[in-house]
């Protein structure tokens, strides 16, 4: 199955480590990554989670629950948080789905068989209040992801919900944005009484606006 951004993501009902959960109603009113792992006990994987469990009170600062997957059993699941605790200070404190069916990987499309018909590639779904797909990433298996990234990318995704504006290139929270452009020059005003900067008629910048 093919997710395209704009899609309602695929609820499901999943075992996972912190139990039985209903996608849409866990993800309730919050924004949600759902990741997933090739295999446990791997070396790259091992750092990804570490990583999000060290980052973990960013996402809540976001509003953003974590969740991961692969096609291990819990008890695998389980084994390896102690490793992931004990070489990269930070064990695993969100849920983990243990897809063993392969249920929610064939639904969101992370078995790709060219690379692997058994494992998942590092898929990451960002996923609106509305449960619709905002962004979809996909690594292969040997390059771990960059989740300070797809932090700058939910702040981004957070910011041009609210507000008429879009982010240029390489912009990070508090910088600079754009005025979309189906936002006319008289709309503008009411909305920017700061005023901006037009570099082309296309192509107008603006401080960040700030939420109230």
């Amino acid at each position: 199955m093919t997710i395209r951004l704009g899609d309602i993501a695929p609820d499901f009902t999943a075992e996972t480590t912190e139990g039985t959960i209903h996608f849409h109603e866990w993800l309730g009113s919050s924004w949600g990554v759902l990741f997933s792992h090739p295999k446990d006990f791997t070396p790259v994987c091992t750092t990804e989670l570490g990583t999000v469990a060290r980052l973990k009170p960013e996402f809540d600062r976001r509003n953003v629950k974590v969740i991961g997957l692969s096609v291990d059993p819990l008890d695998a699941h389980g084994r390896w948080a102690a490793d992931i605790a004990e070489t990269q200070g930070h064990a695993p404190n969100f849920p983990m789905i243990a897809d063993a069916d392969r249920k929610v990987s064939d639904l969101y499309g992370m078995i790709h068989p060219n690379a692997s018909d058994t494992m998942t590639v590092r898929s990451v779904f960002i996923i609106g209040p509305d449960k619709k797909l905002k962004l979809s990433l996909t690594y292969p298996a040997s390059t771990g992801r960059n989740f300070e990234e797809i932090l700058r990318v939910i702040d981004s995704l957070q910011l041009t919900a609210k507000f008429s504006v879009a982010t240029p290139s390489d912009w990070k929270n508090g910088e600079d944005v754009i005025i979309v452009p189906s936002v006319s020059d008289e709309a503008a005003k009411e909305k920017f009484p700061g005023g901006w900067k037009t570099l082309k008629p296309y192509l107008r910048i603006v401080p960040q606006p700030r939420s109230s």
